[in-house]
């Protein structure tokens, strides 16, 4: 092999190398802590966070009813009665077009609100933004169950009522 034939793999290996680096820090999702201070919804609170910040955040990969929807009130009750006034920590996942943190809700030493809504029957698993088999196979149980709103055999999915209410 010529010299410059290997200077160029050692260049493309270094580049891949630092690109690896690059990916793999920019995948580590940062997690916030704080009190659950406002349950605007049964899937989005405001946090005060641990530096006395004020965030808005949204649950990620589901979907709870909207406010006039059934179940809403149950869903926002549901987060009240897990998350308020708690210490929680939240595994961000991406920030939405709202300036909204979407994460990941621990609270209650371990348990994960995203899922417990689910397990309650009380939000859909939102599968245009998340392919998780586990939050789906909860939802499955519950649908199966008929917990909250899988009792009612026409609920209609948060993200089509609100494109059904743009349209009319």
């Amino acid at each position: 092999m010529t010299q410059n034939v290997i200077i160029l793999y050692r260049i493309t290996g270094l580049f891949i190398f630092f690109l690896s680096i690059f990916i793999s820090i920019g995948c580590h999702s940062q997690t916030l802590s704080g009190k659950a201070v406002s349950i605007t919804d049964g899937d989005t609170f405001k946090l005060l966070t641990t530096d006395s910040s004020l965030v808005r955040v949204r649950l990620a990969s589901i979907d709870c009813p909207e406010r006039k929807q059934p179940f809403s009130q149950r869903a926002k009750q549901f987060t009240l009665d897990a998350i308020a006034g708690k210490q929680v920590t939240v595994e961000q996942q991406s920030t939405d077009r709202n300036g909204r943190i979407i994460g990941i809700i621990y609270y209650d030493n371990g348990l994960i609100l995203n899922e417990e809504l689910l397990k309650a029957g009380l939000a859909w698993h939102y599968l245009k933004y998340s392919s998780d088999v586990a939050l789906q196979s909860l939802q499955d149980t519950a649908k199966r169950e008929q917990l909250g709103l899988w009792a009612d055999a026409h609920a209609i999915p948060p993200w089509e009522w609100r494109k059904n209410r743009r349209k009319g």
